[in-house]
């Protein structure tokens, strides 16, 4: 279809270009020509068109005005582009139609000219670039053309640039502050600071001069002079120490201490880095993993039976030393018998135990300490020896909480040991050592258990308010108990017979008036 209607207008083109000119009539003086669709039709971008025929006529009328319409020239547009894209049928077309070689010639040239264009686009773009491109545009020009496809080297480029996440500096870089160009007065030194100075660099003289001091000494010592005045010996910005560290740097490898240094394994740009991540987000989120909360629930409930059963064994021990009679001192040499008893039978413990109970309860310090003989006051009585603190019925009463206990306890170990690592799982409860743990524990602090049981007592809630000393005869009879808890009103607001007998009299003479 669209080859046809290149050749109609083809066609057109040609019957306009072989038709003759109209007839021009003279009218007054001038020149009048009649325009039927196009007069004087002439297409600059063809060919030139030689003089027409009526060359005799304008001599007779004179010059004759010529002017291409736009259908013309729309004409000689389509003809154009029908020779640069129309292909082979429509070159064979104009050739029927009767173009000159002229034409023909100039037209292969423009099609031969526009597709080495075409195929050499890049550098045509890249030779018409200005100078003052940048580097990201050159790169865009000369690059090739988009075809659909992306290349092996472009994928692989971009592969690696999307594993490697660019690095992140920690610190700001080192930017130059502003620096004082003012001369400052150096701060004047004191004459012991002066005389310090002199004495060691006389010093230093003295030594590198003396004759008894080898060569490689001497050398030294120059060396270690000289040392002072280069210009970073003595650093005191960051910036002079990291000078100084690297020029150290260099002269150690410059020495060759770094060629036989073990290297390690290098690291590996392309590491998964989920776990890390994870446990980032997981320390920010303040986030315990589950093994953690089953390690703090069961030290709790550990140390609440430890504390219960120590708590119950101090109390029935304290009773069954109290039970066997004796005054005070003689129950607490009994009770320090039987704490070093369990101290002899602890191959660990030493004579020195310090307790410290975390119920609150007890806090005590024993030591037991060899005095000399010639100590002016003599020492305490030695405690006597005794077989260990034990109450089988009290074990019996209490066999059936411990065994329950233990087993629960367990039973929540073996539940945190499956899913705790193996470097942070717990060993099992046993009954009997923890029993020998608890008689050891609680046998240093039987002592000072007995003491304050004899001495403190209970304090009372509510004070008692000792009698006021005009409290006597009568009163002092009918009182049974030495102490009461009183609430003694202010003498001025007291209110007895004598101010009710006023209020009678006063409201009686109120009522009269």
């Amino acid at each position: 279809m669209r080859c046809h209607q290149q050749f109609t207008f083809h066609r057109c083109t040609a019957y306009l270009r072989a038709r003759p000119r109209p007839a021009i009539s003279s009218h007054g003086g001038r020149a009048i020509r009649s325009r039927t669709f196009s007069s004087g039709l002439q297409v600059p971008s063809q060919h030139k068109r030689a003089q027409t025929k009526g060359s005799g006529q304008e001599k007779r009328n004179g010059p004759v005005c010529t002017e291409e319409g736009s259908m013309s020239r729309r004409l000689s547009e389509m003809a154009d582009e029908a020779m640069l894209e129309g292909g082979n049928s429509s070159r064979k077309t104009m050739q029927e139609a009767g173009f000159s070689e002229d034409l023909k010639r100039k037209l292969e040239v423009r099609i031969a000219e526009s597709t080495f264009r075409s195929e050499n686009a890049a550098a045509f773009s890249l030779a018409n670039m200005t100078a003052a491109a940048s580097r990201r545009s050159q790169d865009i020009a000369a690059a090739a053309p988009w075809a659909g496809t992306e290349s092996i080297h472009d994928v692989s480029f971009r592969m690696l640039h999307d594993a490697i996440k660019p690095m992140r500096i920690p610190f700001k870089p080192p930017q130059p502050g502003p620096q004082n160009l003012q001369r400052t007065m150096r701060k004047p030194l004191s004459s012991g600071e002066r005389l310090a100075n002199a004495r060691d660099r006389t010093s230093t003289y003295a030594l590198s001069q003396d004759p008894k001091i080898s060569k490689q000494e001497r050398e030294a010592i120059h060396s270690e002079l000289q040392e002072r005045f280069t210009p970073g010996a003595r650093a005191i910005t960051p910036h002079g120490l990291s000078s100084l560290a690297n020029e150290r740097i260099e002269d150690a490898i410059a020495r060759g201490q770094f060629r036989n240094i073990q290297r390690g394994k290098g690291i590996n740009p392309y590491i998964d880095t989920t776990e890390y991540l994870l446990n980032k987000i997981i320390q920010k989120q303040e986030i315990t993993p589950p093994w953690i909360e089953k390690q703090q629930e069961l030290a709790k409930e550990v140390e609440r039976f430890r504390k219960r059963v120590r708590s119950d064994w101090r109390r029935r021990a304290v009773r069954l030393i109290s039970s066997q009679g004796g005054s005070l001192e003689s129950q607490i040499l009994r009770a320090r018998g039987y704490a070093a008893t369990e101290a002899r039978l602890g191959s660990p413990r030493t004579n020195e135990a310090t307790v410290n109970e975390s119920d609150g309860e007890v806090h005590a310090d024993i030591e037991q300490t060899i005095q000399a003989t010639n100590h002016p006051h003599p020492g305490p009585q030695p405690p006597p020896f005794t077989p260990p603190l034990r109450d089988p019925d009290w074990l019996k009463i209490e066999q059936a909480y411990h065994n329950l206990a233990v087993k629960s306890l367990n039973a929540l170990t073996r539940s945190y040991n499956l899913m705790a690592p193996p470097v942070a799982q717990k060993a099992y409860l046993n009954l009997e050592r923890e029993l020998l743990s608890c008689y050891a524990d609680v046998a240093s602090s039987l002592p000072a258990e007995m003491q304050r049981r004899a001495t403190d007592r209970t304090p009372n809630p509510n004070p008692s308010i000792p009698r006021s000393s005009h409290m006597g005869g009568f009163l002092k009879n009918l009182s049974l108990r030495q102490n009461m808890h009183l609430h003694e009103e202010d003498p001025s607001k007291r209110y007895g017979f004598k101010q009710f007998w006023r209020d009678i009299w006063n409201r009686n003479d109120t009522a009269a008036g």
